[in-house]
């Protein structure tokens, strides 16, 4: 099966490798279309339509042998791909989009194919997109955490470790006062981390229809832990509509009870956990050099604190 056509890889994707992993990221992206070539031959694929790409991968619309529609999708081995290739195996298509194949020493991986076009996103009432993600979840987090996957309990731990010198970069005392309430939160859960299977970005544009099921979730980052910490990307989902609404804070409510509710969490733990996500995002904003929080994570902390 002739495999010759090059592939051209996005200029966003470079800037993207370059700006996040430096020379070994520009060096990844020179071997890339070798790299496709080789799985494309050694699989059997032949290409079905235009190169995609995300901020770490590359995507190549692909038919198999047989005629069988798929996904080659291509990124730089490091932590996170190897936990979403453990998470993909152990799922197995439950809720998931399903893994056809993979090499686990390239990371490279061939996907089921769904329809891109159509996320959650596309899905106007706001309780049937968030009803539809809280089942997926619900079906994700059920599983029990196989070996080899972060915990949140190091994670959590890094995190507390870090922030007297992040409250420390903050301009607002204000800022600097929730960071320590956020802080307190997860020192209180620390020791009960929990040990389900977690997605880590479950939000409505990693939902897409599918053939199998109507809606399949892709691009999991998974780790070992409690739900609760599971939930922020969905609460954050569509924010700028959520914001053109003015009611930020109703909506904010009614996503983390409906969550709640679902995944049949109980309502503080989850809250506690969902504070341990905003100081996680904020570390890593601080760390990327702001010095104020992100006036999303400030409305979902009011949302869910005062009720």
């Amino acid at each position: 099966m002739s495999t010759l056509e090059a592939v051209e890889v996005p200029q966003s994707l470079s800037v993207s490798y370059a700006g996040r992993f430096g020379e070994a990221g520009r060096t990844w992206i020179a071997g890339l279309p070798a790299l496709a070539a080789e799985f494309l031959d050694r699989w059997e694929l032949r290409r079905d339509g235009a190169v995609g790409a995300g901020e770490a991968s590359l995507v190549l619309p692909v038919l198999r042998k047989h005629g069988t529609r798929a996904v080659l999708k291509l990124q730089m081995p490091r932590e996170e791909t190897t936990a979403a290739l453990i998470g993909l195996r152990t799922w197995n298509g439950d809720g998931m989009v399903r893994l056809l194949d993979h090499d686990p020493e390239s990371s490279t991986m061939l996907l089921e194919r769904l329809d891109a076009a159509r996320t959650l996103s596309s899905i106007e009432d706001d309780d049937v997109a968030m009803g539809i993600l809280a089942e997926l979840q619900a079906r994700l987090v059920r599983v029990p955490a196989p070996q080899g996957l972060r915990s949140l309990s190091d994670i959590a731990t890094e995190m507390l470790e870090k922030v007297p010198k992040a409250v420390a970069a903050l301009a607002d005392p204000a800022d600097r006062q929730l960071l320590r309430g956020w802080a307190s939160a997860v020192a209180e859960l620390v020791g009960e981390p929990g040990d389900r299977m977690l997605h880590w970005d479950l939000h409505y544009d990693n939902v897409l229809a599918a053939q199998r099921e109507p809606w399949l979730a892709i691009d999991p980052e998974p780790l070992a832990g409690d739900p609760g910490f599971d939930l922020w990307p969905a609460l954050d989902s569509r924010w700028d509509d959520v914001v053109a609404k003015n009611d930020a804070l109703r909506v904010v409510r009614r996503r983390f009870d409906l969550l709640t509710e679902v995944l049949g969490l109980d309502r503080a733990r989850a809250t506690g956990w969902t504070l341990g996500r905003l100081l996680q995002n904020a570390l890593w904003d601080i760390d990327d050099g702001e010095t104020s929080l992100a006036p999303s994570s400030v409305v979902i902390a009011k949302s869910l604190l005062n009720r």
